[in-house]
Order: C-alpha cells, then structure tokens, then sequence
C-alpha cells in the first residue's frame, strides 16, 4: 500500500501516520529523515544534498525524487509506504509519479485532511500553554506567527495537490477536526473501500460471478436474438409457403390437365372457325376485287374501244 498524507501544519499527519505504520506494518517517508540518512551513509546523492545544504541552497526537486527513489528500493519498504511531506508541489508530484512508473508503482490513495486553520492556531496556542505548564521546552513550530507563515506557504504550494491528484481519482477527503480515533477510523474506512476496489476487481470478480455472467450471458443472448429473430423463424415460413404452394398448384394442374385437352380443341376450333370465316371473306373478296379491277376492266376497254372506232366509221361513211 502506497500512501500520501496531505494537510496543512497542525493538522495531525504525523500522528496517523505513525498509526498507520504499526496497524498495517508500512514506513513512514520524511523527506527531511531521507535527506539526513543519505548524507550520513554518504551516497552520491547524500553529498550532492550536503554541499548544496552547506551553502545554504534549497535542494532541488531531482535530488529529492532519487534519494525518496533509492529508500523506496530498500526491502522494508516492499510492503508499502507513506510520504509524509512529499510532494510539496505540483511539479514534484509530477517527478514523483515518473519515477514510480519506471518502477511499475502507483499510488493507492492520497488522503487530505481538512482542517479549519482558525481552530489551527487556537490549537497551537493551547499546545503552547500546556507544555508551559509542564515545564517542558517549546517545539521550534510552537509560534503562532510561525504556523500562521507555514500555512501562507501551504496554500499558496500545497494546497494545489489537491486538485491534482482529484483529477487521478486517487484523492479522499478526511474530517482532520474529528477526535484522533475517529480520523483513524475514517482513515482506515478510506483504504478498505479503495483495496476493494483495486484489488476486487478479481476478487469479486468471483463473488460477483452472476452478475458477470449475467454480463456476459448479454452479449450470448444478443447473439441468439438474431438467431431466433429471423433466420430461425424464416426456415419453417418458408417451409410453409414452400408446402402450400406445391398444394395448391398440385390441384391446379390436376384440373388444367384434364381441362387443357378440351380448352385446346375449343381453341383449335374456334381459331379454325374464325381463321375460315376470315379466309372467305378477307382473301376471296379481295380476289374478286383484284379481279374486277385488272381482268374484267381490260376486256370492257377492248370492247368500248372496238365499238367506238366502228360507230366513227360508220359515221364517216355516212359523210
């Protein structure tokens, strides 16, 4: 289980985070206790932190992401840890999410504690009085004007964390103002719902077997929908109009096959009748006309002519 802490200074990260290393067996990450431990062991990025501690230089972000890198690497922080004070800023975060992606890391959550920076303040000044009254020395973040400084700055670099790590979906939201058991048990509600979501994926993969089934029975049964849509129901239809059709011509040809025979001499002899009755009157009459008009013409004109040049010389004769 992978973890990171947001909050303003005051609200109680350090105190869950020290539960939920003894409750779930994880280690705690302090920027500031890596920066120490790796300049103590001497690793390069240890002295390369040490000289640019010495003259008094912010350590840049790249030296933070390899000794937060090279401390993830080490076999107590195989079961898990949790950042406590990294990332500060976007961009670290940026770098952080690279460097856990070469590693085939990710985050399990990002748990926000919210708290109201009023009630803050009042807080310190409580914690303040009290030590006091013990007689005990102040913790160099016990000033007011301090916090008040410290959260300025967390607004203003921090706080902006948030919102991306919301856009990731691995942000949850905790009452940081709640009494410490009841954030504890808030947080740990948190870190229960999100394994069953992260890991069930297979684990209620089989408890939640029917409605997988079911799931997956939709795309079986989209699948025999358009069997027994049509294809199954079209075979018997068109086996039906396929037997109907064969009865019902079956009849009809019985009947035009004891019909036919008669129709056809009906046929014959009508077109016969008709074919005989045309002849008659079509081709002899037109015979006869043609006749007329070339036989009988030509010898009434030798006629005529005759007698006409007889009458012409009797005529002449007379004269």
């Amino acid at each position: 289980m992978r973890l990171i802490l947001l909050g303003p200074p005051g609200a109680g990260k350090g105190t869950q985070a020290q539960r939920l290393v003894a409750t779930h067996g994880l280690v705690q990450l302090s920027t500031g206790d890596m920066l120490r431990a790796a300049v103590n062991a001497g690793t390069p990025v240890g002295l390369r932190a040490k000289e640019l501690m010495a003259r008094g230089e912010l350590v840049p972000d790249d030296v933070v992401v390899s000794i937060v890198s090279d401390r993830i690497d080490e076999p107590d922080a195989r079961n898990g840890f949790i950042l406590d004070g990294f990332p500060r800023t976007v961009p670290q975060a940026h770098a952080l999410d690279r460097m856990l992606r070469q590693k085939g890391l990710q985050l399990d959550a990002v748990i926000e504690l919210k708290v109201d920076e009023g009630i803050l303040l009042k807080r310190i000044e409580k914690r303040i009085a009290e030590t006091k009254a013990r007689g005990e020395p102040l913790r160099a973040d016990d000033d007011p004007v301090v916090l008040h400084r410290r959260l300025l700055a967390y607004r203003d670099q921090t706080a902006p964390l948030a919102t991306y790590y919301q856009l990731q979906s691995v942000l949850r939201a905790v009452d940081g103002m709640a009494p410490i058991a009841e954030v504890s048990a808030a947080i740990d509600r948190v870190l229960k719902a999100r394994s069953n979501k992260g890991a069930p994926g297979a684990v209620p993969a089989g408890k939640k077997a029917p409605p997988k089934a079911a799931n997956g029975a939709k795309p079986s049964a989209v699948a025999p929908k358009p069997a027994e849509s049509k294809p199954a129901k079209s075979t018997p239809a068109e086996g039906k109009p396929a037997k109907s059709k064969p009865a019902k011509s079956k009849p009809a040809k019985g009947k035009s096959a004891g019909s036919r025979p008669a129709a056809k001499k009906r046929v014959a002899a009508s077109a016969k009748s008709r074919a005989k009755s045309k002849a008659p009157k079509g081709k002899p009459a037109k015979s006869p006309a043609k006749a007329g008009k070339s036989a009988a013409p030509a010898s009434v004109r030798r006629q005529t002519s005759s007698r006409k040049s007889n009458r012409q010389r009797r005529l002449t004769k007379r004269h």
